[in-house]
């Protein structure tokens, strides 16, 4: 299974201007935990950069900064990992524990932004899998069963000598 498949297609951006009040009021409007960073306001400008809810607290909250006065480009993390749509979820998984991150933004072949991938959804993407499984095994022991019983029920002294 690829990343394009899973990754959710709607990422909300700043720009390295973006004051980290306004980085905030972004991430809690539309519920998620970082913000991709791109130079421009087109859809699918590449990222330069990714800010985390754990930014505006370490850095700036908790050192006593004025958010007002502090943009995103100061706190971002500019060594931004990421990956792509044709790349399999299993590799993602494997980057995002190789280099810590909890989050990929996904790029097409351009390398344009199409997507962001969190770690909440390789969970969700793997409990499913993982379902998948759990229903083959089970249904493979139902059959078994079935088979078995039908056999032993045509199984008499007779038929066996």
């Amino acid at each position: 299974m690829n990343i394009g498949a899973r990754a959710r297609r709607i990422v909300t951006v700043a720009t390295p201007q973006t004051t980290v009040v306004e980085a905030a009021r972004l991430m809690r409007e539309h519920h998620v935990g970082a913000l991709v960073v791109i130079d421009g306001r087109q859809a699918g400008d590449p990222p330069v950069g990714i800010v985390t809810d754990r930014d505006l607290i370490v850095e700036v909250i908790a050192v006593g900064l004025d958010p007002n006065l502090i943009l995103v480009g100061d706190v971002m993390t500019t060594r931004v990992v990421v990956a792509h749509e044709g790349d399999d979820i299993f590799d993602a998984v494997r980057l995002m524990r190789s280099r810590g991150v909890r989050r990929l933004p996904v790029l097409d072949r351009e390398r344009r932004l199409v997507g962001i991938l969190a770690m909440d959804d390789m969970i969700d993407i793997l409990v499913d899998e993982l379902g998948g499984v759990v229903k083959t095994i089970s249904r493979g022991a139902d059959r078994e069963a079935r088979t078995r019983s039908s056999k032993v029920g045509r199984m008499t002294p007779q038929n066996l000598s």
